[in-house]
């Protein structure tokens, strides 16, 4: 049952040795101008021997930001330091994909060099808590709805972002369309109140993702973009139950473009996940999610069953930097600090360790 998650998958232009996929965890320990620490280079040189690294969620510009901590990848101090990891990651054996992430309503101004408004399809503010700056926990604010110049500008910022991605030597980027933050925001009814041409129907409620994917792989080449998803997904104060035919519109309007891959969460199958699966072209990629299980018993038959081509995982790979080869020699795994997920420097970030088995 196992054989199969353990050989190679041809992923674009790339040859994965394995086929799961370290998933997109966010660490929280840039600085205050969006760059990386240098303990995050051998952060993820550790975890090299992932089929594929998705990186943490990246803003492609200020505007972008909405939590503290969290990587740019729009000014060169911020490239330079993504081009560190890009590389120790290659020399490790692996493949790294950047996951860009716009987070839309969700967050707080303060964590802008300018305090400009919160930036979404429509003014429907969260029901959550945000962090400020200063640490302090308070409501989200409603946002402003963006004017198609705002999603001009916002579309070219992707695109921006991804060939600088691809300009410090990663293999490519995810776009993050999911857990409730900009593109899901304009994927559900529920936060896209839109009556324009990017809302007010399923195709159009599509339209501003369709454009972003496009964009970006005019910039970079479809097969060096992914685009992650969440269907039904609820994170963020999001309703999106019964909005199947809008992601059915997603992913025919998308046929064309020959993205490399389809990063779909669920903590169960459906038929809508089915049903994506037999329309998309590509490679797709499941995530049990934050709160399914990750266990070998639980994904491996995922990849041998052929629901999907790989399976993403992510805790496990926080105190498992050697997942993959501990799972193929029978090896216990770590258990986790979860009081290190956002915090704490290199403390549970880079000093777990490879057992001695694993590296045989």
């Amino acid at each position: 049952m196992t054989e199969a998650l353990f050989s190679p998958w041809r992923l674009g232009e790339i040859e994965l040795g394995n086929r799961v996929v370290m998933a997109p965890m966010t660490r929280n320990r840039a600085d205050v101008d969006g760059v990386l620490p240098d303990s995050a280079v051998e952060y993820y040189r550790q975890r090299a021997g992932a089929g594929l690294i998705v990186t943490e969620a990246t803003q492609p510009s200020h505007q972008a930001q909405g939590y503290p901590g969290t990587p740019g990848l729009h000014t060169d101090a911020q490239q330079h330091q993504w081009a560190r990891v890009a590389d120790a990651v290659h020399e490790a054996g692996g493949h790294v994909f950047i996951q860009l992430m716009h987070t839309g309503r969700v967050g707080h101004p303060s964590h802008r060099p300018t305090a400009t408004p919160q930036l979404a399809p429509s003014a429907v503010a969260p029901d959550l808590e945000v962090a400020t700056a200063d640490g302090q926990m308070v409501p989200a604010d409603t946002p402003v709805a963006m004017t198609v110049d705002d999603i001009a500008q916002t579309i070219s910022d992707h695109a921006d972002a991804a060939a600088r991605a691809v300009a410090a030597g990663a293999d490519g980027v995810e776009l993050h369309g999911a857990n409730g933050y900009l593109l899901h925001q304009f994927l559900s009814p529920s936060t896209n109140h839109r009556t324009d041409e990017y809302g007010g129907t399923p195709e159009r409620r599509a339209r501003f993702v369709v454009d972003t994917a496009r964009a970006v792989a005019d910039r970079i080449g479809g097969d060096r973009v992914g685009l992650r998803l969440s269907p039904g997904g609820k994170f963020n104060d999001m309703s999106d139950r019964g909005n199947e035919e809008t992601y059915l519109c997603l992913v025919d309007a998308l046929a064309d473009t020959e993205l490399a891959y389809l990063h779909t969460l669920r903590g169960r199958s459906s038929t809508l996940h089915e049903e994506l699966r037999r329309r998309w072209r590509s490679t797709y990629v499941i995530n049990t999610g934050y709160m399914g299980s990750s266990e070998l018993e639980e994904v491996a038959p995922i990849v041998a069953d052929g629901v999907a081509d790989l399976v993403s995982v992510g805790r496990l790979f926080i105190s498992n930097p050697d997942l993959v080869q501990r799972w193929r020699a029978g090896i216990p795994r770590s258990t986790w600090d979860e009081d290190t997920f956002y915090a704490g420097g290199d403390r549970g970030y880079i000093d777990y360790a490879s057992h001695p088995g694993s590296q045989e």
